[in-house]
């Protein structure tokens, strides 16, 4: 479960490498900085059940707040 966590680092590496080539600077940086966190959290050992947890609260606190952003913050479409 651990090497998953590194590899979850890879790929926020690679979209946010990929948002800095499209000049999407403020994306990249969240990218780049969640590619940082899944790789230093994949370096800890924490058990299986510790990363089942913590993926669960990453994907509760990422819908919440894109749900809050796209509901609250962007403009409507027409």
């Amino acid at each position: 479960m651990a090497r998953m966590y590194r590899v979850l680092g890879f790929w926020c590496l690679v979209i946010g490498l990929m948002a800095f080539a499209g000049h999407m600077t403020e994306f990249a940086l969240l990218f780049f900085a969640q590619a940082v966190a899944f790789v230093f959290l994949g370096y800890l050992n924490f058990s299986e059940r510790t990363y089942i947890f913590m993926f669960w609260g990453y994907m509760v606190i990422s819908f919440v707040g894109f749900t809050y952003w796209s509901v609250f913050k962007m403009d409507l479409p027409f």
